[in-house]
């Protein structure tokens, strides 16, 4: 009987456990011997790491990020977590997720307790099988026939069912852990055992005495002899355990943890009942912030609600454990949810006594966006205004930036590489740069916002426009670059978009002053809330989460950030480029004289930056030349460490180093040098390992040339001319907020253009679509109209 009941949970449970489990739980005397564990670890997808876990207890964390240090964690399922959706037995498939993050975690050195429901539910299983059985078999006597069908279960005891169920839940936890060489204790515990000081010290003592001997214990009320909760119980500030909620907080708070994850079937606090129209998850919880929350009714099994759950966690906080709430159940996440919690990633709500100085990222988000929209109603001449303004407070307070930035800089000697002091250091040229740029973002935003692209008489009183919007809120995550800000910044102004602002750590002191340069700027028009810099310690994977704040990501950095970002984006457009492979095609009948002053300018010039000459293809008539000594010498003298690709180097006796590579984005004084044969070998090439940036061809045959720019998939490709030029700059748009490789909506340097979208206008006179049907009174036109010309004076 009982290994129906067994069979019937295991429904979308690892086939890996189900021999153990259904063999402990049927006989709990059978022990699993040791020898037949192997490769425990192996079957963790979870990474095993080891981390610092010093800490001296007495006061909760105060950030997110702190919670990696945490060295003793409470975790608690909530009945919803562990029970299946008919309420009748066990999530099994989820519950072996949860002890395989617990596991982890464990052998990291944590010390791991967990407080569960399901006794409740798992006993109730055993219990209507028996039912079930035994009223068959009196009508199989009475009647000689089977009623199954027509049999009603009588309504089930919540003691009975979970004396029935604790045994087998516990069995089945123990089958868990076994399979990670864990070790599994269980302890039942009612309220008066926490008012009585001497079964108080007794339980204290043993859960240190487990968890010394790395055994996890797992606690739970003893719901088969529990009295009924009282309401308003709690005594002088000590919670009183009523549900696993309340025991939860007062097992965290005994015994002096660091941590307390509770898990429920939510994503965590809302401040109204999830599933509201205006519901909003509450990212962090301050004490004090109750009247903020309306709450809604209790889980669909359990004792408590999320009420209940705020009340422990607050509890728990004032004891000095640090409490995060989260969703247990979601197919997604439920596999990881624990150990992200622990990673310091955004999940669930954390509790916190430590408010912010400043807004929420989700506040600033919000922020943004009305600022953006307001942004978006002002006249041209205004924001043009704006961003001159802006221009010539970098040259008015440029001694401000200039000693803001020399303090990263100082900071970041001997942390960073070359290339990147390089991109973070700022100078007077760079900033009188940066304000010639702004200004010509400005003369160029005369015509974006509300742009008419398109006019079409639909039907007589019927017109249709098209016209340019602004995208909404952009978030641009940036590296080393502080001037990027101001451009970024203009450019978000000049489109009419909301934007926020995540620099490097290491820019700090330099962003901070140009955005409140910029917010200085915006106040001439009372727009100052449009452009917003992030400066709390919020992860870049969590701010690519926000897909209701944000519309469009835009990473201004390395490679492996722009990937980061890509990967990390769930919903939201990411406009970029992950790498610069830039290439120089010299052909047979290139200029002497031209070749090496562009190969010089684009390898170079900034050899940093992603638009700097990564590989030059040589044509093999070029070899042992004086053209291509000419190249040599020039690249030697220039200090450019030079790297041989297959085929160049079989030409060599004595090589340079063989490249690694082709698709390298060196970033620095390094070149790829490899021969083709063709115009086209060269085309093939650079579609096999380039990056679709910026590719050139070095010829006086025009033939050959246009046959190059044509054929070169790439989002920039010249004739004769420096990869550098690739700039939204040198482009005469101003700035540019990156350079996008991708086929949709912007490629190559994106300026203002690139930040717009369009919407659709139509003005009508009581029209309805049934005229215009076979028997309808109207006929469509579809006449296109004349642009009107606006007035830029």
């Amino acid at each position: 009987m009982l290994s129906q009941v067994c069979r019937s949970g295991f429904q979308s449970f690892p086939q890996r456990l189900l021999p153990w489990v259904q063999s402990t739980v049927l006989s709990r005397s059978r022990r699993i011997q040791p020898s037949a564990i192997r490769h425990v670890r192996s079957w963790s997808n979870i990474p095993f790491i080891t981390v610092p876990l010093s800490r001296t207890h007495g006061k909760s964390f105060a950030h997110r990020s702190e919670l990696k240090h945490a060295k003793r964690i409470v975790v608690k399922l909530g009945s919803a977590v562990v029970t299946r959706g008919d309420e009748c037995g066990l999530a099994l498939g989820r519950l072996a997720s949860i002890v395989e993050q617990v596991s982890v975690l464990q052998n990291q050195g944590r010390e791991m307790m967990l407080v569960t429901s399901g006794a409740v539910a798992f006993g109730k299983q055993r219990l209507r099988h028996e039912i079930l059985l035994s009223q068959s078999v009196r009508q199989a006597l009475h009647s000689g026939q089977n009623h199954l069908k027509e049999m009603a279960i009588p309504v089930l005891e919540a003691r009975a069912c979970a004396a029935a169920g604790q045994s087998g839940l516990m069995a089945l936890y123990e089958a868990m852990f076994t399979q990670y060489s864990i070790c599994a204790a269980q302890i039942l515990v009612t309220n008066l055992d926490f008012h009585d000081e001497q079964k108080r010290r007794n339980l204290n003592g043993t859960l240190h005495e487990l968890l010394r001997m790395n055994i996890v214990p797992i606690v739970n009320t003893n719901d088969a002899v529990v009295p009924p909760a009282e309401p308003n119980s709690d005594l002088q500030g000590v919670i009183s355990v009523k549900d696993n909620d309340s025991l939860a907080a007062r097992l965290a708070v005994e015994m002096k943890t660091d941590l307390l994850i509770v898990l429920s079937d939510v994503e965590g606090l809302f401040d109204s009942p999830p599933g509201s129209d205006d519901a909003k998850l509450i990212d962090i919880f301050y004490p004090g912030d109750q009247q903020s929350v309306t709450f809604g009714t209790k889980s669909r099994v359990g004792m408590g609600g999320m009420e209940a759950k705020v009340k422990a966690a607050l509890w728990a906080l004032q004891g000095g454990t640090s409490v995060v709430i989260a969703n247990g159940t979601h197919p997604k996440v439920s596999g990881h949810v624990i150990t992200d919690i622990v990673e310091g990633k955004k999940v669930g709500t954390f509790f916190s006594e430590v408010k912010p100085a400043g807004p929420t990222v989700e506040q600033q988000g919000e922020m943004a966006r009305s600022g953006g929209r307001m942004l978006a109603t002002l006249e041209p001449e205004q924001r043009a205004e704006i961003i001159h303004h802006l221009a010539d407070l970098l040259t008015d307070q440029r001694d401000e930036i200039l000693l803001a930035n020399k303090k990263d800089l100082e900071e970041a000697e001997g942390r960073l590489a070359t290339p990147l002091l390089k991109r973070l250091s700022l100078s007077t040229s760079k900033l009188n740069s940066l304000a010639i740029g702004l200004r010509q973002i400005a003369a160029s935003s005369q015509e974006s916002v509300g742009r008419v692209l398109r006019r079409t008489r639909i039907a007589k009183d019927l017109e249709l426009e098209q016209v340019t919007v602004p995208i909404g809120v952009l978030l641009v995550i940036f590296e080393s670059r502080p001037d990027c800000l101001p451009q970024v910044a203009a450019l978000a102004i000049a489109s009419g978009n909301g934007l926020l602002l995540k620099g490097g750590k290491e820019a700090s002191h330099s962003n901070r002053i140009l955005h409140l340069l910029t917010q200085e700027a915006l106040s001439i028009h009372g727009v100052k809330e449009a452009v917003q810099l992030v400066n709390t310690r919020e992860e870049v994977e969590d701010l690519c989460r926000l897909d209701k704040m944000i519309d469009l990501i835009i990473p201004r950095g390395s490679s492996q950030l722009v990937r980061d970002i890509q990967k990390a984006a769930k919903g939201i457009p990411v406009m970029g480029h992950s790498e610069g492979i830039c290439h120089m095609y010299v052909d047979s009948e290139a200029s002497v004289d031209k070749v090496t002053r562009l190969v010089r300018d684009s390898k170079c010039e900034y050899p940093a930056a992603c638009n700097a000459l990564e590989t030059l293809l040589i044509h093999r008539d070029l070899l042992r030349t004086p053209l291509f000594d000419q190249i040599i010498d020039m690249l030697r003298v220039e200090q450019v460490k030079i790297h041989a690709g297959p085929k160049f180097a079989s030409y060599l006796t004595f090589s340079p180093s063989e490249v690694k590579s082709l698709r390298t984005e060196y970033g620095d004084l390094e070149l790829c040098i490899e021969v083709v044969d063709s115009v086209q070998d060269a085309i093939d090439h650079i579609h096999k390992y380039g990056s679709s940036h910026t590719d050139v061809i070095v010829t006086e045959n025009e033939k050959t040339a246009e046959f190059f720019l044509q054929h070169v998939d790439s989002a920039c490709v010249f004739w004769n001319a420096s990869t550098r030029f690739s700039d939204g700059y040198r482009f005469g748009l101003g700035a540019e907020v990156g350079i996008s490789t991708s086929r949709i909506h912007a490629r190559g340097p994106v300026g203002l253009e690139g930040l717009l979208t369009t919407k659709w206008l139509l003005r009508g006179q009581d029209h309805v679509v049934s005229d215009f049907s076979e028997h309808g009174s109207l006929k469509y036109l579809h006449e296109n109209l004349p642009i009107p010309q606006r007035n830029t004076n």
